[in-house]
């Protein structure tokens, strides 16, 4: 181990569920689409190695060059502006080859969590002034902007909430969250009557469609909602115990080519089809105690901007399963976000594992009592 490190402060319960929620991933994808599963298992192993990496890298170094981190997201981001991969009218992706591809947003969770940390502690003790708050608004509001003109709408939103709830782990004061909330509930309802207007112009057509067809499920059903009403049919169709993976003897949704690239951001459908309701609260488990474990880390770290990193992964994996599922289960609008650890997506998987490898790291680091 490295100087100061002691592997009795190491969490292996941690690794353990992260490494049993990768492996269940990948056997679901298998199942979904069999063409997938060789460069999954490769990425997963230089996930892993790059979590045990990250988890022995002082995250007091990354601290300390905030700003330089900063700055790099955003060139990142805006780099896709003239290299970026263009698919379905959307430059969110960098090319690799012929069949490569990476996308910057999911880092860019991993790194606005480390900045926003480190500027939350600088202005903790006056955080409630205006001033600040106008300052942390600004600071979080850029790579939102960025990433919502990709388009990426859902991306946005889940990094909006990510950095909302930290701001509020840091502690925002309740009077300003009821005055936010008296303020919101009435822009909400406008922002949801203009949206569904013809002539609107803050959403894509696409973006809008799928808001529509959360809104009115039944006139969408065979068109924007199609994805949605088959994952919610897989899901009810496994029952208990499921169809079995890969199965022969019964028809799935899967083989009739119901929900397309199944393995990315419907995979929970594969999930309740193939495996049940045991299958889905087993998965919901598990990420469930990959969440706690990085709250207890949260909880003993040493300074605030440990505790801010370990709370905003927790925070991320936590919104991010919730969305998903929400999503397969049409409780949510239709959003393109992965399944933590299980869904199909490299990027996805390398900024989770390099998240947890951060919370690993601020477990080394344990308050002195």
């Amino acid at each position: 181990m490295l100087k100061g490190y002691r592997l009795r402060n190491y969490n292996f319960k941690l690794v353990i569920l992260v490494v049993v929620a990768c492996i269940f991933g990948t056997v679901v994808i298998n199942s979904a689409d069999s063409s997938y599963t060789v460069k999954q298992i490769i990425g997963l192993v230089g996930c892993l190695i790059v979590m045990a990496a990250v988890s022995l890298f002082d995250y007091h170094v990354l601290c300390k060059f905030w700003i330089v981190i900063y700055i790099l997201n955003l060139i990142m981001l805006l780099g896709l502006i003239p290299f970026g991969k263009t698919v379905n009218n959307a430059k969110r992706w960098y090319g690799i080859g012929d069949s490569m591809t990476i996308q910057p947003s999911e880092f860019s969770k991993i790194l606005m969590i480390i900045c926003l940390a480190v500027l939350l502690t600088k202005v903790k003790e006056k955080l409630n002034t205006w001033k600040n708050l106008l300052l942390v608004a600004v600071f979080c509001a850029v790579p939102l902007y960025i990433i919502y003109k990709q388009p990426d709408l859902s991306t946005t939103i889940d990094l909006f909430l990510i950095l909302l709830a930290m701001i509020f782990v840091a502690g925002l004061s309740y009077k300003l969250i009821g005055i936010a909330i008296l303020i919101l509930i009435p822009l909400s309802s406008l922002f949801f009557w203009y949206i569904q207007q013809p002539d609107q112009s803050l959403l894509t057509e696409y973006q809008q469609g799928r808001i529509l067809a959360f809104r009115y499920p039944q006139e969408y059903e065979l068109t924007t909602g199609y994805q949605q009403s088959n994952s919610v049919m897989a899901i009810g169709s496994g029952m208990l115990n499921g169809k079995g993976m890969n199965s022969d003897s019964l028809a799935t949704v899967k083989d009739a080519n119901l929900i397309s690239e199944q393995q990315t951001d419907f995979i929970f459908s594969v999930v309740g089809e193939e495996l049940g309701f045991i299958g889905c609260v087993f998965i919901i488990a598990i990420i469930l105690l990959i969440v706690l474990q990085c709250i207890r880390i949260a909880r003993k770290a040493e300074d605030t901007e440990g505790m801010l990193i370990a709370a905003g992964v927790a925070i991320l994996i936590c919104f991010q399963t919730f969305i998903n599922i929400g999503v397969a289960t049409q409780i949510l609008p239709n959003t393109g976000l992965p399944l933590p650890f299980v869904s199909y997506g490299l990027s996805s998987l390398l900024a989770s594992c390099a998240g947890i490898g951060l919370v690993l790291n601020v477990g080394l680091h344990k308050k002195k009592y």
